[in-house]
């Protein structure tokens, strides 16, 4: 069957031990709903190390190689090597996952910050976009990404803000990943926000196996499912899904130069 357009799913974990018994099914299932790729996102250089081999088997998945803020009592300069090395990949698309969460607070603010800092840093050397976790911290990380210039390289991962934090966050240039969050019934406050934002920087993605569209809510994630998140923001937006997706998709590949 023919499309008109096609999907893709901008952050999902498939390298993850979740999808060990049947990761083949789900890239197939992902390519029959319309899914052209798949970004990897990197929590630890494990993992990192991981989606960039996922990436060499598939042709579909590409990755990100980054230490996920629960992880940043562990950064260090030999971290940042192995990423480094790790990003030189030509598969590698993107440092990330990186960030701030004070929400479950793993680790402390100040490690969160300095590895945070320093995978900017590393995105800045690499000259590769990154990918932002945020939960509960949005204005230091707003403030933080205001002071580094960096932000038209940000991408806001499962952004759930208000309308206010969309304005800022768009001000300073920053793309938005919208996923299962923007399904749920009890979301209008983000759906509000998402009909503001810039539409030339808005994507899709699933954070698979974890935050399942509503239709599939408590069960695991698969990057098949990304076309709720695209059926929700034309929804916010007042647009078809074809323009959704057809938008999306184009952020994503200029986002992530998946173009070249």
């Amino acid at each position: 069957m023919t499309r008109g357009w096609t999907l893709i799913d901008t952050h999902a974990h498939l390298q993850l031990s979740t999808f060990d018994a049947d990761r083949e099914a789900v890239l197939r299932r992902a390519e029959r709903a319309g899914v052209e790729a798949v970004v990897n996102i990197g929590i630890d250089a494990a993992s990192s190390l991981a989606a960039i081999r996922l990436a060499e088997e598939h042709s579909i998945c590409w990755a990100a190689v980054g230490l996920h803020p629960h992880e940043a009592g562990s950064w260090s300069d030999s971290v940042k090597q192995e990423l480094r090395a790790l990003s030189q990949h030509p598969k590698a698309v993107a440092v990330g996952e990186t960030g701030l969460d004070y929400y479950r607070n793993h680790a402390s603010k100040a490690d969160q910050m300095r590895a945070f800092q320093g995978q900017m840093e590393l995105a800045a050397e690499t000259q590769l976009p990154f990918v932002i976790h945020q939960r509960s911290a949005s204005e230091d990380l707003l403030d933080a990404l205001e002071a580094s210039g960096m932000g038209a390289s940000a991408l806001l991962h499962c952004f759930s803000g208000s309308v206010e934090e969309g304005k800022r966050a768009a001000g300073l240039g920053c793309f938005f990943g919208l996923g299962g969050i923007l399904t749920y019934p009890k979301s209008d406050e983000l759906r509000q926000a998402v009909e503001t934002l810039p539409s030339d920087r808005v994507m899709v993605e699933t954070d698979s196996p974890w935050l399942a569209p509503q239709a599939w809510r408590g069960k695991r994630n698969e990057p098949s499912y990304v076309r709720a998140a695209a059926e929700a923001v034309a929804s916010a937006r007042g647009e078809s899904f074809e323009r959704a997706a057809q938008k999306t998709s184009e952020a994503a590949r200029r986002f992530f130069r998946l173009e070249n």
